[in-house]
């Protein structure tokens, strides 16, 4: 390999690490920003904005980065992370706009979130040495992982779990994307692929009210169930007889 290459591919990973540090600050401010509109939904007071804010701010960053056990979390090491995640908390906790505008508002920035985290998450995996299922794995975990902590933490079934227009599944399907585009070569089409599939495909997905399927009930069939109901019958005509003869 040239020298020429070698300093290409240098600068196209050197590139990545500073697109992918941009993204997880984009989506720690965004997601610290909704965070800090639950909480005053949920009539917190200051210090219950910053634990929500802060925890849906970093929460999904720290649990990647410690199963990735690459050194210590980037958000204890790097006071970017922190005063990001406070000036998102901020904003919210100053500004008072109708729950309409706030409505709007929240599921722009979650989109948002779900493109920035998921690409930075399976990035930054790539970028350690690790495969392309732990990638997808742990970019779909950096985009969920802050919103379900914060649910948690107001007593809440994180929204993660259903009935949120495909939140979860819009996560695998932007980290399997920029995963995609990793192995051809072309990191930075992923990038931009991947948050613009994040928009598109969760704002159509809240439009349309799309959610996955629950769980089943598996109920038998109606003719079986008559058939069962009327073979049972004798027997337990025969039953009764059998007793009041018995009593007889």
């Amino acid at each position: 390999m040239s020298t020429e290459s070698v300093m290409s591919a240098s600068s196209v990973s050197v590139g990545i690490d500073v697109a992918t540090r941009y993204l997880d600050l984009a989506g720690v401010f965004s997601c610290a920003l909704l965070g800090g509109a639950v909480a005053r939904t949920a009539g917190l007071d200051l210090f219950g904005f910053l634990v929500v804010g802060i925890v849906s701010g970093l929460g999904g960053g720290v649990m990647r980065d410690v199963l990735l056990q690459h050194g210590t979390p980037v958000a204890l090491t790097d006071y970017t992370y922190l005063l990001t995640s406070f000036g998102g908390i901020l904003i919210a906790f100053l500004i008072r706009v109708s729950e309409e505008s706030w409505n709007r508002l929240f599921t722009v920035l979650d989109a948002a979130v779900i493109g920035f985290w998921a690409v930075a998450g399976a990035n930054k995996t790539l970028t350690v040495g690790l495969g392309w299922l732990p990638a997808i794995l742990l970019g779909t975990l950096t985009a969920v992982g802050g919103g379900a902590l914060r649910d948690v933490v107001l007593g809440r079934v994180p929204a993660v779990f259903g009935g949120n227009g495909l939140y979860a599944t819009v996560a695998l399907a932007v980290a399997a994307i920029t995963v995609l585009c990793w192995y051809l070569g072309i990191p930075e089409v992923g990038i931009g692929l991947g948050v613009a599939l994040a928009l598109v495909f969760r704002l159509t997905a809240v439009h349309y009210g799309w959610n996955l399927p629950g769980g089943l009930d598996w109920q038998p069939h109606s003719k079986l169930a008559s058939l069962m109901r009327r073979r049972s019958r004798p027997a337990a005509r025969r039953g009764g007889s059998d007793s009041r003869e018995d009593s007889s």
